[in-house]
């Protein structure tokens, strides 16, 4: 297997600028797709060709019913897999990085607005903490429907390309150039701890979709919530100003100090005076 670890530096500046399902799902990638891949790959399947045998003395035979049996290693899919999965993240985090870049240099060049009040950041809160939002928003979905239609895609690719997930130690091959009819009696080593690790590999994929899906209905619920409080708030404004309208336009609002009560008792004591001044 080859190095990971530039892949692995890429994705894991991706971890600040995610949701918490999103990090979820990217150490899912991490622990059990990329280091499970890099570590026991080798060892499950190193002797894939190499034990691979067919009972012909027909040249080329067993080349031929190799690659009839694995059109493309499973290995070499998944790192194929793994790479195109990671792609659309990995465009999101370029896409995060300038949105913040520009508006940093913007805030540079612009310390202060035309009213005179200090220019905030749209995107990044106190602690610098994305919040995804806005063109982020549209870019952070796309990816996570992109993932979901790779990680299908791939696995009925799979599906086709290798056919049944269980592999049997023992097929009958006929395809050129081996004798018609006949054919040949090949084998396949170790293919109880293929299967498993096949079968864990698809399991994975599925909890990636799953996670994408979950992930996706978290950030609508967060924007549809972020959209009640803002209708609520506009319609608070109103409110307030007609209980101002109503006492007549006076500056009834209190003093800083001062509540409701102190008012309501200012105004008794007005009327209060005015009646002593009438008598």
């Amino acid at each position: 297997m080859g190095d990971w670890s530039y892949l692995s530096t890429l994705l894991d500046k991706v971890q600040s600028h995610s949701t918490v399902v999103g990090k979820i799902w990217m150490s899912v990638l991490f622990l059990f797709r990329i280091f499970v891949l890099g570590t026991a790959a080798d060892k499950v399947w190193g002797d894939e060709v190499t034990e691979f045998y067919c009972e012909t003395f027909q040249p080329g035979c067993q080349h031929a019913c190799y690659n009839w049996m694995f059109p493309i290693s499973y290995v070499h899919y998944w790192v194929l897999q793994i790479t195109f999965v990671s792609t659309p993240t990995l465009v999101y985090l370029g896409h995060a990085v300038h949105i913040i870049h520009k508006e940093k240099r913007m805030m540079e060049a612009q310390r202060y607005s035309a009213n005179g009040s200090a220019l905030k950041p749209r995107y990044t809160d106190e602690r610098g903490k994305v919040k995804i939002k806005g063109i982020l928003f549209c870019t952070y979905m796309i990816q996570l429907v992109s993932k979901i239609l790779l990680e299908v895609g791939f696995t009925v690719g799979q599906f086709y390309i290798f056919g049944p997930v269980v592999l049997v130690s023992l097929f009958k091959c006929t395809t050129e150039p081996c004798a018609v009819g006949t054919g040949a009696q090949c084998y396949i080593s170790r293919p109880t701890e293929k299967t498993i690790f096949i079968i864990f590999m698809l399991v994975v994929s599925g909890i990636s979709v799953l996670l994408n899906i979950i992930e996706i209905i978290y950030l609508l619920c967060n924007k549809r919530r972020e959209a009640r409080k803002k209708h609520l708030a506009q319609e608070h404004v109103p409110s307030l100003q007609q209980y101002h309208t109503a006492w007549g336009g006076l500056s009834l609002s209190p003093l800083p100090g001062q509540g409701l009560t102190d008012l309501c008792n200012g105004d008794k004591h007005i009327d209060s005076t005015g009646k002593e001044k009438h008598t």
